[in-house]
């Protein structure tokens, strides 16, 4: 017979109080509780940031997998025109590719990134004319070929280019027809049992989900199941919508998110069994593409109102950070400036203490205690940053009035270096240690996009950012950055641009546009908490960025802006900043990026 130690390579231990940090598959028993306990890691499912298409759009199909998808056709807007572009996802950007010959609407899109079919659709902006036009793809061009037996527009599709299935749309009126593709001709097989149209679905040519639409005069949350042979009606969704979108692999598991009316950013996950809310997609949609699985899927463009061009990424089973609340700073303030390389060991200067008076003093966390150290030479608040807790470089600000001023801490004492070339308030930062490092953005005013490197010596002049703004998040180093949030004045942003040493480019947006939030780490791997969504909107949000998209993740258990913070996306630091009711904060906490939850093993 096997034993845990055979298996586990570990012996079970007796434990008075659960352990600390037991390790991955330890079993222990608990002698206070006279039971045995294991731990598993929290994990969550949630949409996170992708890339964007080249032209936003509406009323068009996707199909492939997240990381290898196609988009079909549709109309752009704000006044609709067709399109007869197609766009081909490889998990980062979309590229454009071969057009289709026609262009039109509410098509019925199947298939992989390699080879797909855009099935019937609406050569107008009205309900008619449809099309019984068949188009299929071959990863390098399109081909016309068998028409479907009922023109129609926004059919549910799902299957292969050899064995597919099309079901429901508007021929008008709205339909209940469904076809089988054997790679070659359609034949017409069971109707459902309510038409519909501007549905959708997923699925295979012998297991498929009908989802939702629009039956009559109204949305309906009607859903059937098709077994190869015939539709049988199932559990309704928990939210009626049209214009919705869908992934799944067969009727036993499929998302649906988004919808209308009104534009909605819900998801609902059906297990074969009931439909479940989960998470929300980040920015509410309808008339969207849908494709992948219910583990792994991916949503584009659509309308919000306003066309969309953004993509949102589906994914299950994703590790939940967790914050910690851990000892208070010494002094509250708030608009700490803080750094560090780690979340044992980090740095806060700088702010405004009650009741709004600029403050010198500065702190160091030792992973435990934050300890006074020797104050700034100039006392302000809205100091741009960078560094470690041995090694930093405080810049700008507000005395009042608005500053130049440099000071180099030197893990001891600030010294005053060579200042700034251009005066300016809330600048962000991004360096390795007081050595070199970039300083980017501000308020002058007005806001400005100067981005000036640091060479350990005095500061250069670089190139600008895209968008002039301010009081934003900022990480990585002189040569490889990331700008994160902040304001032009007018909007909270939500726009990241990433820096290579001698660019900046703008890539995706965070999930929420934000101001006087706080960041860490390298400009592929970065992690930003806090900030103010608008004004006096106390934001409690972190965002994880893997270099190419940003992921929400565990909330900060106080809520706040102008908040300053240090460490990398494994393990971080918060502390200070402006918290509810409206006072500066002194509160800080610890970021893991993993947590867990203890089991107990019933022995009944």
């Amino acid at each position: 017979m096997s034993t845990y130690k055979g298996i586990r390579g570990l012996k079970v231990r007796d434990y008075t109080t659960n352990p600390d940090n037991p390790i991955e598959g330890q079993l222990w028993y608990n002698t206070t509780d006279n039971v045995a306990k294991y731990q598993i890691p929290n994990v969550t499912s949630s949409w996170r940031t992708g890339g964007s298409l080249n032209s936003g759009r509406i009323e068009f199909p996707g199909a492939g997998t997240q990381t290898a998808a196609i988009v079909i056709s549709g109309y752009t807007g704000p006044s609709p025109s067709f399109t007869t572009a197609v766009e081909l996802y490889d998990g980062t950007s979309w590229t454009e590719t071969a057009d289709v010959s026609t262009a039109r609407r509410g098509i019925g899109g199947l298939g992989i990134y390699t080879a797909a079919l855009a099935v019937t659709g609406s050569t107008s902006t009205s309900a008619t004319p449809v099309t019984a036009s068949n188009e299929q793809w071959n990863g390098s061009a399109w081909t016309e070929t068998g028409d479907v037996n009922t023109a129609r527009g926004h059919p549910g599709a799902g299957g292969t280019t050899t064995a597919g299935l099309i079901f429901g749309g508007d021929t008008p009126p709205k339909s209940s027809i469904t076809e089988s593709w054997n790679g070659s001709a359609w034949t017409e097989v069971a109707d459902m049992n309510t038409a519909r149209d501007i549905a959708d679905g997923d699925g295979t040519s012998t297991s498929a989900l009908s989802v939702a639409g629009y039956i009559a005069t109204a949305a309906t949350g009607n859903v059937e199941s098709w077994n190869g042979s015939a539709w049988t009606e199932i559990a309704d969704v928990n939210t009626a919508k049209y214009y919705l979108g869908c992934a799944g692999a067969d009727n036993t598991a499929l998302i649906k998110f988004g919808g209308t009316s009104p534009v909605v950013a819900n998801t609902e996950d059906w297990n074969g069994t009931s439909w479940t809310e989960v998470n929300d997609l980040n920015t509410a949609r309808s008339q969207m593409a849908g494709n992948g699985t219910s583990s792994s899927a991916l949503a584009s463009g659509g309308s919000g109102p306003g066309t969309i061009s953004a993509s949102e990424e589906w994914n299950t089973g994703v590790a939940i950070g967790a914050w910690s609340t851990t000892t208070s700073m010494n002094t509250a303030r708030n608009d700490p400036s803080g750094v560090g390389a780690t979340a044992e060991a980090c740095l806060a200067f700088g702010g405004y203490t009650p009741p709004g008076a600029v403050t010198a003093i500065t702190e160091t966390w030792n992973g435990t205690s934050w300890t006074e150290v020797n104050d700034l030479n100039t006392a302000r608040g809205g100091i741009g940053e960078f560094g470690t807790s041995t090694s930093a470089l405080g810049f700008g600000g507000s005395t009042p009035p608005y500053t130049a001023k440099t000071e180099l801490w030197n893990g001891s004492s600030w010294t005053e270096v060579n200042d700034l070339n251009e005066v300016k308030l809330a600048p962000g930062g991004a360096g390795a240690d007081s050595t070199s490092g970039l300083g980017f953005g501000g308020y002058v005013p007005p806001r400005t996009a100067n981005t000036e490197s640091w060479n350990g010596s005095s500061w250069t002049e670089v190139n600008n950012l895209g968008t002039a703004k301010y009081i934003m998040a900022g990480a990585g180093i002189a040569t490889a950055a990331l700008c994160a949030g902040g304001t032009d004045e007018t909007n909270r942003l939500a726009q990241t641009e990433s820096w290579d040493g001698t660019n900046w480019t703008e890539v995706n947006d965070l999930n929420t546009g934000r101001r006087q939030l706080a960041g860490t780490g390298l400009y592929n791997d970065a992690i930003v908490y806090g900030g103010e969504t608008a004004t006096a909107a106390f934001e409690n949000k972190t965002e994880l960025w893997n270099g190419v998209s940003w992921q929400e993740n565990g909330d900060l258990n106080s809520a706040r802006y102008n908040l300053g913070g240090g460490g990398t996306t494994t393990a971080a630091l918060a502390f200070g900043g402006y918290a509810p009711p409206g006072a500066p904060s002194g509160v800080a906490e610890e970021w893991s990026s993993t947590s867990n939850t203890t089991k107990t093993i019933s022995t009944d």
